[in-house]
C-alpha cells in the first residue's frame, strides 16, 4: 500500500505563530529553504520526514497531531450544512470541501457558523406564534449547541482541567480513595455533606454551606456528583480560567460549559489519565472490567475512553455517542473519521438503536461508511431509574467504537470475521448526505444525486438514485 502523503499547512502556520516566528525564522530551525517551507505552509508540498522528525526535536511537537485534528470533522460539518435544501443544486465537490478545511479552516468554521445561524433562525420563524409577544425572543445562537462544539473542536479533551483532576485523584489514593477525599475537600471549606431522601440528584446551598446528596441515586453517581461539587468549589479559578478562553457568546453557553467542565473533572478523578488509560490496555478496553475497577458507569467509562487524547500519550480514537427512544442524539463526540450529523437522528442501521430492543447486552457489529472506513462499534441499553417506585425512568442507548485497524486492543472484535468484507453493515451519517443508491430504511432522497421516477415501477423506495 502506498504511503499516504500528509499535508498540514494549516497546523504549521499556526504553530508557527504561536512561536512568534518569522516564516525564515522557523525555515531555519526546521532545516529547510524559505520556498520551501512557504509550499508546505499552502498545502504545495506535503510535509517531510525531515521536517516531521524537526517538529518532534526542535519544538517537542506530538506529531500525530499533524495527521489528526478538524480536518475531517470540518469536512462532514460543511457537508452536512451543504445538504440543507437552501443550497439545492450548488454543492461542491469533496475535494473542494477537503481543500477548504485543510487550507482555509478558519473560513469552513465562519461558513458552518453562518449555516448554524440560519438553521436556528429558520426553527424560530416557524414558530413565531409561540414567540409573538414575548420579551426574549431573540435570535440568538443555542447556547447548547455552541458547548457541544466547544467540546467537539476540542477532541473532548481539556488538558488543563484533565491533569488537575489527575493530581486530586493521585492525592486521594492517600486518603482512602476519592470518595474520602472529595468530602474532606469539601469539610475544609466547612461544607457539610448529608445523603437524603430529595428528589434532586444534587442540592447545594451557598448559605449553610450544606451539600445533599440524594439516598436514592447509585454509589456510583453519589461520587462522581461530590466531586462536581469540589470542581464547583475548589477548581472554580481554573473552570472560569477555561471559559474565558473559550469565548461564549452568551451567559447561557457559559453556564452549561461550566457544568460541562466540571463533570469532565468528576470524570477524570474517576478515572485518571495515565492509571486508567494503562489499565484500558491491559484488559483489551473491557468496560465491564473498567467500571468494577474504577466505581464507574458503563456510560461513564464510555464517554472517559473518548476522551484519551492526551498529546504524546493518546488511547485509541474512539467515537461515542448517546441517543434516546426516538433515536434523537443527546451526546456526541467523534476522535475518528466518523462524524455525526449535527442535527436529527443517527442511521437507523446503525446498531445503537437495536440496543433498545436487548436491554443490558451488548451489541457488537462490524460498520463501514460510504467512504470505505470500517469501524467496530459496540452498543448497549442504560436504563436510568428515578429511584423509587412510580418515578419515571430514563431509557438512553449508547454507542462505542472505532476504525478496525484498532480491533487486536478490543476485547470485543474477539471471534468476529474482520477480514470479511461482507460481514460489515453499510452506515451512513444521515439520508441527506448518504450516497448509497440501494438503501432499504432511506427516508428522505440525497440531495448530491438526481433521482428517477417511474410511477409504474415501485420497489423498496418510490424513487430510483442514480
Amino acid at each position: 500500500m502506498a504511503t499516504q502523503k500528509l499535508y498540514a499547512g494549516a497546523k504549521l502556520r499556526e504553530m508557527r505563530t504561536r512561536l512568534t516566528l518569522t516564516q525564515k525564522e522557523f525555515a531555519a530551525k526546521l532545516g529547510v529553504s524559505l520556498p520551501y517551507l512557504n509550499q508546505m505552509e499552502n498545502n504545495n508540498r506535503p510535509i517531510s520526514t525531515t521536517v516531521v522528525l524537526a517538529l518532534a526535536q526542535e519544538f517537542g511537537m506530538d506529531v500525530t497531531e499533524l495527521s489528526t485534528g478538524d480536518s475531517e470533522r470540518l469536512v462532514s460539518d460543511m457537508r452536512e450544512a451543504l445538504a440543507d435544501p437552501v443550497f439545492d443544486d450548488a454543492t461542491p465537490p469533496l475535494a473542494d470541501l477537503r481543500l477548504a478545511a485543510s487550507n482555509a479552516p478558519a473560513l469552513a468554521r465562519a461558513f458552518i457558523a453562518l449555516h448554524q445561524t440560519y438553521r436556528q433562525t429558520h426553527e424560530r420563524l416557524a414558530s413565531l406564534d409561540e414567540a409573538l409577544g414575548r420579551e426574549d425572543a431573540q435570535i440568538q445562537a443555542s447556547p447548547w449547541e455552541e458547548v457541544r462544539d466547544f467540546f467537539h473542536y476540542c477532541d473532548n479533551y481539556i488538558d488543563a482541567v484533565d491533569r488537575a483532576a489527575e493530581r486530586f485523584a493521585t492525592r486521594a489514593q492517600d486518603t482512602g480513595g476519592v470518595r474520602a477525599a472529595a468530602i474532606n475537600s469539601l469539610a475544609e471549606r466547612d461544607i457539610r455533606v448529608q445523603f437524603s431522601d430529595i428528589e434532586e440528584t444534587r442540592k447545594y446551598d451557598a448559605d449553610s454551606k450544606t451539600l445533599l446528596l440524594s439516598s436514592r441515586i447509585a454509589p456510583q453517581t453519589q461520587v462522581f456528583q461530590l466531586l462536581l461539587q469540589v470542581a464547583l468549589i475548589q477548581q472554580n479559578k481554573l473552570l472560569e480560567a477555561t471559559l474565558d478562553f473559550a469565548k461564549f457568546q452568551t451567559e447561557e453557553a457559559r453556564a452549561i460549559a461550566k457544568i460541562g467542565l466540571a463533570n469532565y473533572f468528576a470524570g477524570a478523578s474517576l478515572m485518571p489519565y495515565g492509571t486508567f488509560l494503562e489499565a484500558a490496555q491491559d484488559c483489551r478496553h473491557d468496560l465491564e472490567l473498567l467500571s468494577n475497577r474504577f466505581g464507574a458507569s458503563i456510560e461513564q467509562v464510555a464517554h472517559r475512553l473518548s476522551t484519551m487524547q492526551r498529546p504524546g500519550a493518546k488511547g485509541i480514537p474512539f467515537f461515542f455517542v448517546r441517543v434516546d427512544q426516538a433515536g434523537t442524539i443527546t451526546k456526541r463526540h467523534s476522535a475518528t473519521r466518523l462524524q455525526f450529523a449535527r442535527f436529527g437522528g443517527a442511521c437507523p442501521l446503525w446498531n445503537v438503536h437495536r440496543a433498545f430492543e436487548t436491554p443490558g447486552h451488548f451489541l457488537r457489529q462490524l460498520a463501514e461508511t460510504p467512504d470505505g472506513v470500517q469501524y467496530i462499534s459496540l452498543a448497549r441499553d442504560v436504563s436510568k431509574s428515578g429511584g423509587s417506585f412510580g418515578a419515571p425512568v430514563r431509557r438512553y442507548a449508547i454507542a462505542l467504537g472505532c476504525e478496525i485497524r484498532h480491533a487486536e486492543a478490543l476485547v470485543y472484535a474477539d471471534n468476529l470475521d474482520i477480514n470479511n468484507a461482507s460481514a460489515y453493515e453499510p452506515i451512513g451519517i444521515s439520508c441527506r448526505i448518504c450516497e448509497r443508491q440501494n438503501c432499504h430504511q432511506r427516508s428522505v432522497p440525497p440531495l448530491e444525486r438526481r433521482l428517477t421516477i417511474d410511477a409504474h415501477t415501485r420497489g423498496t423506495l418510490p424513487y430510483e438514485v442514480t
